[in-house]
């Protein structure tokens, strides 16, 4: 982007307006919470709505393929927002990027909304996946093009931005969930749609005024002979596929089970190559390269993080649906309530642990020993929850306290790993690569929901205990196997603290 283009930007968006800062926030703020509020609306009730049987209004899936489609759908989603980053790159620029991924997004829950078409399921699932990798990557980057670099309320505008995310997933449950699970699933999809039609027109709305020129131009346009010959290419490869598949299908090569099995191959290549590729480029220094490497103990430890923490929302979910006491009194709960806890904890920890980090100064632990941290509690998150079963047994109900006490652990972690994650990508990430690291870093959770997809199948209410132990075990001797080996790692940090 030229400097006088960046200069224009500054020029023609106002500059305060929304908590003192650009009115854009504004804009982006309520469309990312519109558009969170959508996405985890639909997330609270969607394993519920695939493996209930059809007269409770369900598809009446096996629940293990239910549990496999929840995590291959969060994979998908994670994957999909670097053909996101890469048309409003080279196409449409972010702004364009946003609004159509909204529309995209509105029109898969639409489809949901439709009753008992497992169709229409599935042409759900390919709209919001295609949807949220045009928005989510791009919302972001507009919020950063609205401040000029030198703009000191930058961060405090992402933190506000990161409220809004939080604040609508922590409503959307309460609502959709609400509806979805005690008077049609199909209405609350389609409360769903109409939280994102609501983010389309406060985008559609403000844009104009206050986000003015950020967002609208293509930084790296293709030109005329690569559009040529990616529509070539784009051609052949689609004709190809569409080939493939079909055969493939009516050979019964193609199944769901070796669908499965692919993207989750996928989620573990595909980080492969970016390593690979950032490793041996002429382009990374040597320093960046000892970054490279210390690089990759931490997305290795992010992948055990995320795979424990986005089980939240199928494994135990699954659990407040069939191993929870939901009576409260006269009243039963929705098992879709669960899914605020995350979202409300993150809002009121969040500062805390900003604050404490900032407190301890020079005693504050290192990024690996951070990281070790999150897995750390991640790992007993797990742990706690076996507890409640292992003494109750297998058929008996268990306290919600011991669901939410899972949920808070976990919390703990993400604030540990997830933000210091997020810096430690920028300060790693080698010159030549910064973009494309950050999409690596949000590959981790694609590779968590990949590997997950394939392990979910081990739960079962005789295999809890088991399951639970296992994976928490694992989480944390891997966490005492990081805190170990930190010193080296930061050795290979050089200068990043």
């Amino acid at each position: 982007m030229s400097s006088n283009n960046s200069q224009k930007i500054w020029e023609t968006v106002p500059q305060k307006g929304f908590f003192g800062h650009p009115k854009g926030l504004f804009t982006l703020f309520f469309t990312e919470f519109w558009e969170r509020f959508s996405y985890y609306g639909m997330r609270a009730i969607l394993l519920f709505y695939m493996y209930y049987e059809v007269t409770r209004g369900g598809l009446g899936f096996d629940k293990a393929t239910a549990l496999s489609i929840m995590s291959i759908y969060g994979s998908l989603v994670y994957m999909s927002g670097i053909i996101g980053g890469w048309i409003a790159d080279r196409l449409i620029g972010t702004q364009k990027a946003v609004f159509y991924g909204g529309i995209l997004i509105m029109l898969g829950h639409i489809a949901l909304a439709i009753p008992g078409n497992v169709p229409f399921f599935f042409v759900s699932m390919v709209l919001i996946v295609l949807g949220t990798g045009l928005l989510k990557p791009n919302v972001s980057s507009v919020v950063g093009d609205i401040y000029s670099p030198e703009d000191r309320r930058r961060d405090s505008g992402f933190s506000i931005f990161y409220m809004g995310i939080n604040l609508g997933a922590f409503i959307a449950p309460f609502i959709v969930g609400e509806v979805g699970m005690k008077v049609n699933f199909h209405l609350g999809f389609s409360i769903a749609a109409v939280g994102m039609f609501i983010g389309l027109v406060v985008f559609m709305v403000t844009r104009k005024k206050n986000l003015g020129q950020a967002g609208l131009e293509v930084p790296n346009p293709l030109t005329a002979e690569e559009k040529k010959a990616y529509t070539k290419w784009a051609i052949i490869i689609g004709a190809a596929l569409a080939i493939l598949i079909a055969v493939t299908i009516s050979t019964g090569i193609l199944t769901f089970d070796s669908f499965v099995a692919f993207i989750a191959i996928l989620g573990i290549i595909i980080p492969t190559v970016y390593f690979v590729v950032m490793y041996r480029s002429p382009k990374t220094t040597k320093a960046e390269r000892s970054h490279v490497l210390a690089y990759i103990p931490l997305f290795i430890a992010s992948v055990m993080f995320w795979s424990i923490q986005e089980q939240g929302a199928t494994i135990l979910a699954t659990y407040a649906d069939t191993r929870t006491d939901l009576t409260v009194g006269n009243y039963e709960i929705s098992p879709a309530w669960f899914q605020s806890a995350n979202p409300l904890f993150i809002i009121a920890l969040a500062p805390v642990f900003a604050w404490l980090w900032v407190k301890l100064g020079n005693k504050n632990p290192s990024i690996p020993k951070k990281f070790s941290l999150g897995i750390l509690f991640a790992g007993l998150s797990f742990l706690v929850i076996l507890i409640p079963g292992y003494f109750a047994g297998e058929d008996a109900l268990v306290s919600p306290i011991w669901l939410v006490l899972s949920y808070l652990i976990v919390v703990l972690g993400e604030l540990c790993l997830s933000p210091v994650g997020l810096s430690a990508t920028t300060k790693l990430a080698p010159k030549a690569f910064s973009a494309q690291t950050m999409s690596l870093w949000f590959l981790s959770n694609s590779a968590a929901q990949a590997i997950n997809a394939q392990i979910v199948k081990f739960y079962t209410p005789e295999t809890e205990n088991i399951y639970f132990g296992t994976i928490g075990a694992v989480a944390i001797i891997l966490a005492i196997l990081l805190f170990v080996i930190s010193p080296r790692i930061e050795k290979f940090m050089t200068d990043v603290n």
